[in-house]
């Protein structure tokens, strides 16, 4: 309990700040300042209107410098309006939390042009275990908010954030997962992420939504992940939409390009499995 208070102790509510997008300023959400370990990290919180206690989401972004802040004006909305408080962390070195680190596309990158492949697989699992903490740092936060139903809470994931998400989803009670073009780009390259990953969905007990663009990097990560689930007899969902755009990068980014196209599926998902 003495870790928890820990975390949650030092959450502030800081000045809203303001979103552009499309030329526009859209409504603020909350700043949230946390602390985990010797890091200050921030994110966006979203809430529905009223008291609640309501369901909650732990967003967790992709690998890189999240330095588009449209993107998470482009969901935070979207949870809110379906009922659910949004917390859409910046980890270590990404986004508001720039100035905390190094963001992991970064590390990642200068290690497979230092040392090659082998080199880069082996630094994005440390990354993998080194930004838990802030994962689980963002679901204490949740815990400990009076509007917040802390037995309903679910994460959702999108690329790295998606990996991280089946990791948080391994080792703590959650409700439901859904994870975005999970290992898209590293699947084929990394048997070690391969096989950390499955065992993870192996031993979860949160019902697990996979989604994949048909033109993501791969699919492959999404189809297997879902056959181990199914294999271990857990509850899980797999589901292919349509290409978006013209090229693997446009379909990797589908949780952004096409929020209309899943938007029906993942509350009906988390609905399902938060709200029962």
């Amino acid at each position: 309990m003495k870790s928890l208070f820990a975390l949650t102790a030092m959450m502030v509510i800081v000045s809203p700040l303001p979103i552009r997008a499309g030329g526009q300023t859209l409504a603020a959400p909350d700043t949230v300042a946390l602390q985990s370990g010797s890091l200050t990290l921030r994110g966006l919180l979203w809430k529905p209107d009223g008291a609640g206690p309501f369901p909650a989401v732990l967003y967790n972004h992709g690998s890189g410098p999240q330095s588009d802040l449209t993107r998470p004006a482009k969901l935070g909305p979207v949870f809110a309006r379906h009922g659910y408080v949004l917390l859409y962390l910046f980890r270590r070195g990404a986004g508001l939390s720039a100035d905390q680190g190094t963001d992991s596309e970064t590390l990642m990158n200068r290690a497979m042009a230092a040392f090659g492949q082998a080199r880069r697989n082996d630094v994005q699992l440390q990354l993998l275990e080194a930004e838990l903490p802030d994962v689980e740092t963002g679901l204490a936060v949740l815990r400990a908010r009076s509007d917040v139903d802390t037995a309903r809470i679910a994460v959702v994931g999108y690329s790295f954030g998606g990996q991280l998400t089946l990791l948080e989803a391994e080792r703590h009670d959650i409700r439901a997962a859904v994870v975005f073009g999970v290992a898209a780009g590293s699947w084929e390259g990394s048997p070690m992420l391969r096989d950390r990953l499955l065992a993870a969905v192996r031993r979860t007990t949160a019902p697990v939504f996979f989604i994949h663009a048909a033109n993501d990097y791969s699919i492959a990560p999404g189809k297997a992940l879902d056959a181990e689930m199914a294999r271990a007899g857990r509850l899980h969902r797999l589901k292919i939409y349509p290409a978006v755009g013209s090229t693997p990068r446009d379909g990797h980014d589908f949780i952004h390009q096409r929020v209309s196209s899943w938007e029906t599926d993942v509350f009906a998902f988390l609905d399902e499995h938060t709200r029962r």
